[in-house]
């Protein structure tokens, strides 16, 4: 009540004086005018200000960040019956992917006769392939079985990490796994001497750590970009390509970053496999006898059924990512990168190699002899 009394006070004053009061505020010097008028100049100040501080406030207020808690999966599917069916072959998906790739990792490192280089690359790409669909296959299960599509922000970048580290790592493993045929088949005398274990391991190692920081870019990329209220992602685990299409601000630089990485350290791999298969190819045509040219085709073969199994839909998904707005196709190619080559690589290579299925067969018996 002061304060209303004390306003209403100030704007009689401006207002409601009468003549003489105006006249004898004319005969007075300047200075005294602009004391006496200062009650109405406070507040036709404060009203100024009052509306320009809610014109800046109306103006900001669009531009304020979004915290993000929560992303939400779509999935490939919403209709609950269709949910069990995708659920029930999914988790059988799984336990054939991380059973299978796992006995190849175990076969090789019990083996002696299998610690060779390709073996140790092979070894080494059913590990990536367990990894790789530990990270998003589970994740879909509990989703479905709890009805809740939720996936955290943390969690969301934690999926963007690993799936690219271990996305280019398996395609940098290719790449090696091609150079190890061309130099076995085109230069078998220098095989071991070139593809030493120190040189394998060198490989490999800078391969995962190039994977790595092409992650860790990626990821800190995303941490400056706000989001908008639409937070449903068209996929059944967090893709970067489908989160950067859900940010509020400029996701131009993201976009260039991560067409031109994949470019790059997807197609120099690309490029050292079609290099290998044609140095290959012309090597094994020269060939005199039919038993050896059939003998280097057969060592290749189950590495080119990886090949095609993994680069086939990793370019589908790219370019419906980049031309196509439908979110069941993008859903469904995803799959056919991230959930089938790692379940068929095991079938692969232990169907088409003798020593694979040699030295299952006495792993299982060294199984069986425990029990």
């Amino acid at each position: 009540m002061v304060t209303i009394n004390l306003y209403v006070s100030i704007w009689n004053t401006c207002v409601g004086r009468d003549d003489r009061e105006v006249q004898y505020q004319q005969l007075k010097p300047a200075h005294d005018v602009t004391d006496a008028n200062e009650p109405c100049t406070i507040l036709s100040r404060s009203s100024h200000l009052s509306v320009s501080s809610t014109q800046f406030i109306n103006s900001i207020e669009p531009n304020n960040k979004t915290i993000i808690s929560n992303f939400f999966l779509l999935g490939l599917t919403a209709d609950p019956e269709l949910q069990s069916l995708v659920f029930s072959l999914f988790l059988i998906v799984y336990l054939v992917t991380v059973i299978g790739n796992l006995l190849i990792v175990l076969a090789v490192s019990t083996d002696s006769k299998l610690h060779t280089p390709m073996y140790f690359l092979l070894s080494n790409l059913s590990f990536t392939d367990i990894c790789l669909s530990t990270i998003t296959i589970p994740k879909m299960l509990v989703n479905i079985q709890t009805q809740n599509q939720s996936i955290t922000y943390t969690g969301c970048l934690n999926q963007i990490f690993f799936v690219l580290v271990f996305s280019l790592f398996e395609n940098f493993l290719l790449g090696i796994m091609a150079y190890d045929r061309y130099v076995a088949i085109c230069h078998p005398l220098r095989y071991t001497v070139i593809m030493n274990p120190c040189f394998c391991g060198l490989l490999v190692l800078m391969s995962l750590f190039i994977s790595m920081m092409d992650a860790l870019l990626h990821s800190l990329m995303v941490l400056r970009l706000s989001f908008c209220t639409d937070l449903e992602i068209p996929q059944f685990f967090c893709e970067l390509a489908q989160v950067l299409k859900l940010t509020c601000s400029s996701a131009l630089i993201n976009n260039i970053l991560l067409y031109f990485l994949a470019c790059i350290l997807g197609g120099v791999p690309l490029s050292g496999i079609i290099f290998s298969y044609s140095r290959i190819v012309s090597a094994v045509l020269r060939m005199p006898s039919a038993s050896g040219k059939y003998k280097a085709f057969s060592t290749c073969g189950s590495h080119i059924s990886v090949v095609s199994l993994f680069y086939g839909p990793s370019f589908g998904v790219v370019f419906s990512s980049a031309f196509k707005h439908s979110s069941k196709k993008t859903a469904l190619a995803s799959v056919m990168y991230i959930v089938v080559p790692q379940m068929m690589n095991p079938f692969i290579y232990s169907l088409r190699n003798r020593d694979i299925k040699a030295s299952l067969r006495k792993l299982i018996g060294k199984i069986r002899c425990f029990q």
